[in-house]
């Protein structure tokens, strides 16, 4: 199957240098693969012209809970479904479930049970493994999470939560007892090891990142900070070259002033991600995340009841539109969401266009809203392009 697609502007990364913007530019697409990327105009008659916009990578969100009134650690087969055919029309074309803090034992069964019904569901967005935020937590930075269930990652813990070969990446707090050799032994595993939900100094998350965590957890978010005299995981995300701050570009999370400083400081490294609960894509009311009843307001993200914020309802295609919004170069915002996740967690055949990498595109409207989403070269959003 082969699919020619020209674009006014689109979003390549060459092998030989940065993600940039080409106007216009064409990508040729072969059996699910990238064949050719060009600038200008191609020889032959394109099977899609698109003539506003941007052509973008399929973006790839490490943390989402929910979505579409499904939390994915207790969704049943037919929630499953509904995010991984529905997540496409928010442009997201490969995604890490994210279960929060619960007992281990809690955990692992979720974690059987998602393996045994992952072959039966349908082509949509790609499920790239599993993020664990939790229950490795600090109890001061907890955040909507159960103090109840949080713990030490003991050898035990980390052994079983390994098990399925789901876990792509874990969340932790690196000043709990072990965690230093938990975060050896889950790189050592080849997962991804994130600071979060942590009351870390600055040179315990460096000892972390020396272990081999090499990201960073919704920055500013359930953390310690960036005070001049007492240094915490948010001022190392930004100086530390080996780690990736995550952003909640909502602008509810983190401030407009704060998103900048993050793409300014991490320039090359900041991911973005939606942290989405189950209210994402849904109407005002009451939803579930991880077990605990949330509230999504008319405006602003979900709550618990002691208004603690719980997740977001931000698609990833508006957190790119919000980096535009707010000064970021566009081809860095789309890199955010794109190119720098799907490094991260070791797939660097997806998050770029170029030549060898899985088709998986979006079409973004001037608005920055997914208009035609495909997943290796097949549409599976949209028809107005």
């Amino acid at each position: 199957m082969s699919l020619l697609i020209t674009a006014e502007s689109m979003i390549t990364t060459p092998a030989d240098g940065p993600t940039r913007v080409l106007s216009p530019g064409y990508v040729r697409v072969e059996n699910g693969l990238i064949a050719e990327v060009g600038e200008g105009r191609p020889d032959g008659t394109p099977d899609v012209e698109l003539r506003d916009g941007l052509l973008a990578p399929g973006l790839v969100d490490l943390q989402v809970n929910g979505f579409f009134g499904y939390d994915m650690v207790d969704a049943d087969e037919d929630g499953w479904r509904t995010v991984v055919s529905r997540l496409p029309e928010t442009g997201v074309t490969s995604f890490l479930p994210t279960f929060i803090t619960a007992p281990v034992a809690t955990q692992a069964e979720a974690l059987r049970r998602v393996r045994e019904l992952l072959p039966r569901l349908p082509d949509g967005t790609r499920v790239l493994g599993v993020h664990l935020e939790g229950p490795f937590l600090s109890e001061k930075r907890k955040g909507a999470h159960n103090a109840d269930f949080i713990t030490d990652p003991s050898p035990e813990a980390i052994a079983t939560l390994l098990e399925t070969g789901l876990v792509k990446l874990v969340t932790l707090a690196p000043e709990r007892a072990g965690a230093l050799d938990a975060v050896r032994a889950l790189t050592d595993a080849g997962v991804l090891v994130s600071v979060g939900h942590s009351d870390a100094t600055a040179e315990q998350v460096a000892a972390a990142a020396d272990a081999g965590a090499r990201k960073v957890t919704h920055i500013f978010n359930a953390q310690s900070g960036v005070h001049h005299r007492a240094p915490g995981v948010a001022a190392q995300a930004l100086v530390d070259d080996r780690l990736s701050p995550g952003l909640i570009l909502d602008l509810h999370h983190v401030s407009a002033t704060a998103a900048r400083l993050v793409f300014r400081a991490a320039a090359g490294r900041t991911v973005l991600v939606t942290d989405a609960a189950s209210s994402a894509g849904m109407p005002p009311g009451t939803y579930d995340l991880g077990g605990e009843p949330i509230t999504m307001p008319a405006e602003g993200p979900p709550l618990r009841a002691d208004g603690t914020i719980a997740g977001s309802g931000l698609r990833l295609d508006d957190a790119v539109g919000n980096a535009v919004a707010i000064g970021v170069d566009p081809a860095a915002a789309v890199d955010a969401a794109t190119r720098v996740p799907a490094d991260l967690i070791g797939r660097a055949d997806l998050g770029r266009i170029a030549p060898g990498a899985v088709a998986d595109l979006v079409h973004l409207g001037p608005d920055h809203r997914a208009r035609t989403t495909w997943i290796n070269g097949q549409k599976v959003f949209g028809g107005d392009s």
